[in-house]
């Protein structure tokens, strides 16, 4: 489908904070995503993060989502989207922090594409750590999201995702002050060099339209390598889709 993508950058009365002043750089589809999100402990988050972040918690409780989804329109600004290029899947473990108590965002502790040079662009201009990953999602007729995502990159320990889920009831909006808010509704993300210098990337988009959704999760081992162990059912969330566009990193400090 067409996007505006102008209309999306400039439908920003719900963000917490202005959008940047300059140019967005970059556009991208997020489609049949999932949030599936687990507490854990807030000490485990903060030992892993560089100087400069704070873990951002929710009543006194820290939280990381794995989050399977597509990617589509993946190109920068006036680029036309590229056949292989622009579309593949993709899952994220994030979890949240500030920076100096300000800008809440997301710290991503993996980033699973199944598509090299993304891979390759977003560790090189967004000091994301994005791996290698092989990885199948289908929808089928009654609207289950079949993923499956094995990690093959040697930069970062296996870690397999294996599941089904999907979205239940009409879409909605999450009410400020509630936890779905909280977990959803971030508008910048932070990312660290190799020398552990931190920088902020803004994003827009319209409030996420989220729906209840449902999830049969076979295997959950794309955290392992930061050393979360998942207990208990999921806070569970799905999106049919939103548009964002990005800006580039502003370093902080």
């Amino acid at each position: 489908m067409s996007v505006n993508w102008s209309a999306v950058a400039s439908d920003t009365a719900h963000r917490p904070w202005p959008a940047p002043d300059r140019s967005w750089v970059m556009t991208m589809s997020w489609l049949d995503l999932l949030f599936a999100h687990w507490r854990v402990p807030v000490e485990l988050i903060a030992d892993q993060l560089p100087a400069g972040l704070e873990v951002d918690t929710f009543e006194g409780e820290a939280w990381v989502g794995v989050v399977p989804f597509w990617m589509d329109n993946v190109t920068g600004r006036f680029l036309p989207n590229v056949p292989g290029l622009s579309r593949f899947p993709e899952l994220n473990v994030r979890t949240y922090v500030t920076a100096g108590g300000e800008k809440p965002g997301v710290w991503f502790l993996s980033l699973d594409a199944d598509q090299r040079l993304a891979v390759w662009g977003a560790r090189t201009f967004f000091d994301l750590p994005y791996v290698r990953a092989d990885m199948d999602c289908r929808k089928d007729d009654e609207g289950w999201i079949h993923y499956r995502s094995h990690r093959t990159d040697d930069r970062m320990a296996p870690g397999i995702f294996e599941g089904r889920y999907r979205g239940v009831g009409e879409p909605y909006l999450s009410q400020p002050g509630t936890l779905e808010a909280w977990l959803t509704e971030r508008y910048c993300l932070y990312a660290a060099d190799d020398d552990g210098r931190v920088g902020r990337g803004e994003i827009q988009h319209v409030p996420w339209p989220l729906r209840r959704a449902e999830a049969e999760i076979q295997v959950n081992t794309v955290a392992d390598a930061h050393g979360y162990r998942f207990e208990g059912e999921p806070r569970l969330h799905f999106v049919d889709r939103i548009d964002v566009v990005g800006w580039m990193l502003d370093r902080l400090g």
